[in-house]
C-alpha cells in the first residue's frame, strides 16, 4: 500500500466517493467518517485547525484514510474530528486496518511524537491494531475509557411495536404532546431539503443561544467556527440525503429542533434546541420521543443514537450503549507515565465521592481566588 500526505482536504469528487465507498465497508459506517464531515469541519475551522490527512493506495485504489489534524505547538496529532464528532477512526476495509494503521503511525512520527485519539469506539479493530503495532513502531500505548453512548436498539427482541408503545407512553411526553394539542396544532417534520433547513436554522441558535444565555452559560453555537460548520455539514449531507433536521411547530410557530442525521441504518440525534418560552411543554423531548416513534416505523432504521454525553433524559429511552476509549500513542517515556498517573489519580478520587467533592470545592476556591488576584 502506497501513502499520500495531504495537508488539506481536496475537493474532488473520485476521492469523494472512494472514501465514502471504504466507510460502507467498515465494521460499523458512522456520518462522522464521510468525506463530508471533514470538508465541512475543514472549512468551518480552517482558522484554528491545521488538517494531516493521510491516504492509502493499492494499485491506484483508495485503501485507506487517516483524517488527523496537527497541533505544532503541543507536537500532537489527533483525530481531525476529535472535537465534533462522537465516534472518530481510521477509514478502511477492516481486513486491512492493521496493515494500514501500522503504515501511517511510521508515517506520522514524520511530523509529531504524540498520537491522541478520543471517541475511538470499543468495537472497532483499530483499538487492537495500535495495541499490537505501537510496541515495534517504538511508541507507548495507553487506553483509557471515554464515553458510553445511548442508543435506542430496535432490533431487540422487545420488538418496534412495544418501544413505539413505551415511548409514546412516556408520562413526560405524553402530558406534553396533550398540552400542545390543546393550545393548538401541532406538527412535527423531519426535513432533509437544504432550502428548507437553512431556513430553519436561524431559529435553532437563536433558541440554543438564549437557553444557554438564561443558565449563565454560553452556546457552543456562539463560536463562528462551530455555526459554520454546521451550516456547511448540513448543506453538504443534504446532498446525500444524509441529514435529518427535525422541527416541532405549536401553531406553525417552530418551537423545537433537532439536528440529526439519517446514515446507514442509523438515526443520529445530534444536537438538539427549544425554545424555553414553552419548556412547559417539554418540547425537546417531545421531538425526540417523536423521532424514536417514527424510527419504529422506518423498517431501513435499525438503531437512533443518542449522542455523547450523561445527561438523564437519554437514560429514559437508551436500550444499549456503545463505548469509545482514549487512546495516547508517545515516543516519550515520561509523557506517558504523566498520562496513566493522571488517570490513575483522577480514577482514585472519583471511586471516593467525599474525596471528590472535596477536591472540587478546593479546585473551585483556588479558580475564584485567580479571578480575584
Amino acid at each position: 500500500m502506497r501513502l499520500s500526505v495531504h495537508h488539506e482536504i481536496p475537493e474532488n469528487e473520485e476521492l469523494r466517493r472512494g472514501w465514502n465507498d471504504l466507510v460502507l465497508g467498515m465494521e460499523s459506517p458512522e456520518v462522522f467518517y464521510t468525506y463530508e464531515w471533514a470538508l465541512a469541519l475543514s472549512h468551518g475551522y480552517a482558522a484554528s485547525v491545521r488538517p494531516l490527512l493521510v491516504l492509502g493506495y493499492d494499485g491506484g485504489k483508495l485503501a485507506g484514510v487517516a483524517s488527523l489534524t496537527l497541533d505544532e505547538q503541543q507536537h500532537t496529532l489527533s483525530f481531525l474530528a476529535g472535537n465534533t464528532a462522537d465516534y472518530c477512526d481510521f477509514v478502511s476495509a477492516p481486513e486491512r486496518r492493521s496493515e494500514f494503521v501500522g503504515l501511517v503511525l511510521r508515517k506520522l512520527q514524520e511530523f509529531a511524537p504524540h498520537l491522541v485519539l478520543p471517541n475511538l469506539p470499543v468495537a472497532s479493530c483499530t483499538g487492537w491494531a495500535l495495541k499490537d503495532l505501537s510496541g515495534p513502531q517504538g511508541s507507548s500505548h495507553f487506553a483509557r475509557p471515554a464515553f458510553r453512548c445511548g442508543k435506542v436498539d430496535l432490533t431487540v427482541s422487545e420488538g418496534r411495536s412495544h418501544i413505539k408503545h413505551a415511548t409514546r407512553t412516556k408520562k413526560t411526553i405524553r402530558q406534553g404532546m396533550s398540552a400542545m394539542a390543546r393550545a393548538g396544532a401541532v406538527e412535527i417534520r423531519h426535513l432533509s431539503d437544504w432550502r428548507e433547513i437553512s431556513d430553519s436554522l436561524p431559529a435553532f441558535r437563536d433558541a440554543h443561544l438564549q437557553r444557554f444565555y438564561s443558565m449563565g452559560r454560553t452556546s457552543n453555537l456562539a463560536a463562528p467556527e462551530r455555526w459554520n460548520f454546521l451550516l456547511e455539514l448540513a448543506q453538504l449531507l443534504s446532498q446525500q440525503c444524509s441529514v435529518a433536521f427535525s422541527q416541532l411547530t405549536l401553531n406553525q410557530q417552530p418551537i423545537a429542533w433537532a439536528y440529526g442525521f439519517r446514515f446507514h441504518r442509523s438515526w443520529f440525534y445530534y444536537q438538539p434546541a427549544f425554545d424555553s418560552r414553552f419548556s412547559q411543554y417539554n418540547p425537546g423531548l417531545c421531538l425526540l420521543g417523536r423521532i424514536v416513534q417514527d424510527a419504529c416505523d422506518d423498517l431501513s432504521v435499525e438503531r437512533v443514537e443518542l449522542g455523547l454525553g450523561d445527561e438523564e433524559y437519554k437514560h429514559r429511552f437508551a436500550n444499549a450503549y456503545s463505548e469509545t476509549t482514549y487512546v495516547t500513542l508517545t515516543t516519550s517515556l515520561a509523557h506517558h507515565v504523566r498520562g496513566r498517573l493522571r488517570f490513575q489519580a483522577a480514577s482514585a478520587i472519583k471511586s471516593m465521592p467525599a474525596l471528590e467533592h472535596c477536591v472540587r470545592r478546593l479546585l473551585g476556591r483556588t479558580i475564584t481566588g485567580a479571578a480575584r488576584a
